[in-house]
């Protein structure tokens, strides 16, 4: 006889856990108690809840099968979240609204919205500055994405603000104002250094830390639900510290497209890391296991195309366009070129956005923490169960019958306590080899012979007489 840890009692020959199947699906025992999922008592005599016919069905595959078609939604979600965010927002980028600063007159400026919408109507949006250094800092900043002073014949851009703006919008003006007057001059306020050529080491930074503030976050939630808001707290303040470390010194000293800077951006990314895993978090609270949705929502597939890393708000197209002020990659990626190139709106907006993310953490987590405990006790009290619970039960009776049925193939037998010890010849069941549809045979799913090398076995017996 195979003596089962864990799992109640014997099951023949074979070792499988004995259990039956109620009508509504809940598992019974031996003594005809009636148990949940997951090992959640129903009391006798007590109306169990209802269970529909497909999760009925459901818990008649095998448990690893189960599992597995359980977890597809994940993959499915990020093929519709790809197509949907990001071949949405990046198939077909093309400007609109651009700011372009003039420096003179508003008869100046007018001049050339109406020359500019002649020949590329809707793209450009023309606004007057009175000097020369004013305009220079709105390109500087990111208000402007160029600046034209007609006296001197100089177009003015930041390429460590945005490549793709200083590659593209002087090569669309030039056309226009050589017909006014003289071809412009373009002027680089802010040229990238040879380690950044395309400008993209602010945008991976951020992938880098908003995946790894969600993914830390997100496990939390995952396995950690009944863990006190501390314990939370610090594993998100210790792995965003490991993971600000790691991202800095892999992209600085090994790969060398940052040069400089580390305290500030180990700092800067810490910060941030900690705000996504603080409002990943208190979301996690609510949706449980599917904490991955709405976070990767959140913090990848709207946050990316929105963030003006790839492209600017200029030339993504709406919902894009709009979320910019409010995505953390947006926030992330200006407080990056702050830091690295001098060039950006600045700190503030950066920091306002990183505090609201974290203050709207902390609120979800205390609210969130009662809502979820309320939400496990009367689960408890009403025995209703998940089907990831269910198919998890499921597959940890399996893999206990399956690893009695091994140990017994070599006489041996696991017992309650946790040891092994070999079986007596005058106790030893012929095992069978047939199986049954569900739990398949002794090798698993397929009927095969285990690929287990013997075990020299010595009988405790032989072992005091010799």
């Amino acid at each position: 006889m195979i003596v089962g840890r864990g799992v109640g009692g014997a099951g023949g020959g074979r070792g499988h856990v004995t259990r039956g199947r109620a009508d509504d699906g809940a598992t019974t025992t031996g003594a005809g108690r009636a148990t949940g999922a997951g090992g959640t008592a129903v009391a006798d005599g007590a109306e169990k809840p209802p269970v529909g016919a497909f999760r009925r069905w459901y818990s008649t595959l095998h448990p690893s099968l189960q599992l597995i078609g359980l977890q597809l939604w994940l993959p499915l979600f990020f093929i519709v979240g790809f197509c949907l965010c990001y071949i949405a927002a990046f198939h077909a980028p093309h400007p609109h609204d651009v700011p372009i600063a003039v420096v003179g007159s508003s008869s100046a400026a007018s001049t050339l919205q109406a020359d500019l919408d002649d020949a590329q109507p809707g793209v450009f949006d023309v606004r007057s500055y009175d000097d020369l250094d004013t305009a220079q800092e709105a390109v500087l900043r990111g208000q402007v994405a160029v600046a034209v002073d007609p006296g001197d014949a100089q177009l003015y851009k930041a390429s460590a603000h945005q490549y793709q703006v200083s590659a593209l919008i002087p090569a669309m003006l030039t056309p226009v104002l050589t017909a006014e007057g003289d071809a412009p001059t373009v002027v680089d306020l802010a040229p990238l250094p040879a380690y950044d050529e395309y400008g993209t080491v602010s945008l991976y930074l951020m992938l880098a830390w908003c995946i790894g503030g969600y993914m830390v976050a997100m496990f939390i939630g995952l396995m950690g639900a009944p863990l006190r808001h501390r314990t939370r707290v610090t594993v998100i303040l210790v792995g965003a510290a490991v993971i600000s470390l790691v991202t800095n010194l892999l992209a600085g000293p090994v790969v060398g497209a940052v040069q400089g800077h580390f305290a500030e951006l180990a700092l800067l990314g810490w910060a941030w890391i900690v705000a996504i895993g603080l409002a990943v978090n208190g979301i996690s609270y609510f949706v449980g296991r599917f904490v991955a949705l709405p976070a990767m929502i959140v913090f990848v597939f709207l946050s990316m195309p929105a963030s003006g890393g790839a492209y600017p708000a200029w030339f993504m197209p709406q919902p894009f366009a709009a979320l910019n002020a409010v995505v953390v990659g947006s926030g992330i990626t200006e407080m990056l070129k702050r830091v690295l190139y001098d060039v950006g709106p600045g700190y503030s907006r950066g920091l306002t956005m990183m505090a609201s993310y974290a203050v709207a953490g902390v609120v979800l987590m205390l609210v969130g923490k009662r809502w979820w405990e309320a939400r496990r006790v009367r689960r408890i009290v009403e025995g209703r169960t998940t089907m990831f619970a269910d198919a998890q039960t499921a597959n940890r009776e399996f893999l206990t019958a399956e690893r009695d049925e091994v140990l017994a193939r070599h006489g041996l037998v696991a017992t309650d306590t946790g040891t092994i010890r070999t079986v007596p010849d005058d106790e030893r069941a012929q095992l069978d080899e047939g199986g049954d549809m569900m739990f398949g045979a002794a090798g698993g799913l397929e009927a095969e012979e285990l690929p287990t090398r013997p075990v020299r076995v010595v009988d405790e017996r032989d072992a005091r007489q010799g």
